[in-house]
């Protein structure tokens, strides 16, 4: 079967409408500055018997005999899929000669920081660019980042599961095209010692005699919500236009909040918890909550009796509740601009770096889990532990917004006094007044 190259294209309208709102255009284009830019080795997209057919014609019109002219574009990407993302672009315009007039130059620019600098100077920026969900907000807000509309936005929401698909939208509009679908934590453990995975009662006792540790952390804001978020709270920031913290919506003050609070005072009580998530700082372990970045890490430690599960459930008062948590993807960001026909090969390229053929690829050469649902299913993802048991674990969590620096400083906080064992002997009023505490500043940070 040959492998299609999606070329979707938007009506006049819609370029009409875009194009209104968009910002300036970058006329310079930054130089690749890594050195290791002759490095080839990584895959580039297959391109025999690609004739680089358009989209299904009820979708939308063959562009294969549109001349988008001449330009440059500056794509920015972590700096481990630079030659990757290089390859795939001199793909992608070998089957699409009419994006071929296009000079692009990839550099490499972390997802962490790819956002902070679009912000600061949205002209000077990347034309397309990686980053993560939680920066979206951000962007829109800062006029970094232009819709992704028509049947692109039909697109994304067909091609990505939900949570990758719902990461890549503000306020009902989809502004991105997920690429993975990988950023989150779930449970790896030796089954030699652990009898059942889903239940953390057992995990703890069956590690308790074993004289092995389970590994947790839980001073961690990113953490700490699993048990939290399991019970049923919530916990998220709306944010204005500027970008300011307007409302704090949470209830963690509430019978979850305090199930969750105690839950995670039980943990820390055992004589097997271990308070951490780092595979490198890890000994003598039987179970640790960690994510795919440490996979290999832990399955040189487990060997044969390495295993992988989705976050167990945890009980208190003789209910039961299955941790949660928050989910992380990954995005590429088109910044508004001025010329329709660069604006559409912006698109069209963006939409191909996100695309099945170009996600299979990715994963192969970096090990990304895929956010495109065909890819997810393919033979190389499914047997793939690590990111089976993600992509179980996402069904369980909410993607992370945005949230205020304090917050991580206050969710630390807690945590480091559960550690201490100030709330050890604590009555259920004396947690519900912690709990008050934590939301009431949580909610200060929004005023």
């Amino acid at each position: 079967m040959k492998k299609r190259v999606l070329a979707l294209v938007m009506s006049t309208a819609m370029i009409a409408s875009v194009l209104t709102a968009c910002g300036g255009k970058n006329d310079t284009p930054a130089q690749d500055t890594n050195s290791n830019t002759t490095n080839n080795d990584a895959p580039a997209a297959d391109t025999s018997n690609n004739d680089a057919p358009a989209a299904d014609n009820d979708a939308a019109a063959d562009t294969s005999n549109v001349d988008y002219g001449t330009g440059e574009i500056t794509i920015w990407v972590a700096e481990n899929v630079q030659t990757f993302t290089q390859n795939q672009i001199k793909a992608f315009q070998e089957a699409n000669p009419q994006y071929a007039g296009y000079t692009v130059t990839v550099e490499p620019v972390g997802e962490g920081d790819a956002a902070t600098n679009m912000i600061t100077d949205v002209e000077g920026g990347a034309d397309i660019y990686g980053f993560a969900q939680d920066q979206l907000a951000r962007l829109v807000s800062s006029g970094a980042i232009m819709p992704v509309i028509g049947d692109y936005a039909t697109w994304v929401a067909e091609q990505n599961d939900a949570g990758a698909a719902a990461a890549a939208v503000v306020g009902g509009t989809t502004y991105a095209f997920p690429i993975t679908s990988d950023n989150g934590y779930f449970m790896y453990y030796d089954k030699s010692v652990v009898t059942d995975p889903t239940s953390l009662d057992q995990i703890i006792a069956d590690c308790e005699a074993a004289g092995k540790g389970f590994y947790m952390e839980i001073n961690s804001g990113w953490y700490q919500p699993a048990f939290f978020f399991g019970a049923g709270c919530t916990l998220t920031y709306d944010a204005d236009d500027m970008g300011n913290f307007t409302a704090c919506n949470t209830d963690y003050a509430s019978d979850k909040g305090l199930a969750a609070l105690k839950a995670i005072i039980n943990l820390k009580k055992s004589p097997a918890f271990v308070n951490g998530s780092a595979a490198s700082n890890a000994t003598n372990f039987a179970a640790i909550i960690d994510g795919t970045w440490d996979a290999e890490a832990i399955k040189s430690v487990l060997g044969d009796n390495y295993a992988c599960a989705k976050l167990p459930k945890f009980t208190v008062d003789g209910t039961d509740y299955q941790l949660g948590g928050f989910g992380g993807f990954k995005l590429l960001g088109v910044k508004p601009q001025t010329d329709a026909n660069k604006m559409q090969v912006c698109m069209a390229m963006a939409q191909f770096l996100s695309s099945e053929e170009t996600q299979l690829a990715r994963y192969k050469e970096v090990s990304w889990g895929p956010s495109n649902i065909a890819a997810q299913q393919s033979s190389d993802v499914q047997a793939d532990e690590a990111l089976s048991a993600l992509a179980e674990q996402l069904a369980e969590t909410i993607p992370q917004g945005q949230y205020p620096n304090d917050y991580w400083s206050l969710a630390t906080s807690l945590g480091d006094s559960i550690i201490a064992g100030e709330y050890d002997n604590a009555s259920d009023d004396e947690l519900m007044a912690v709990l008050q505490e934590f939301q009431s500043t949580c909610q200060s940070y929004a005023q």
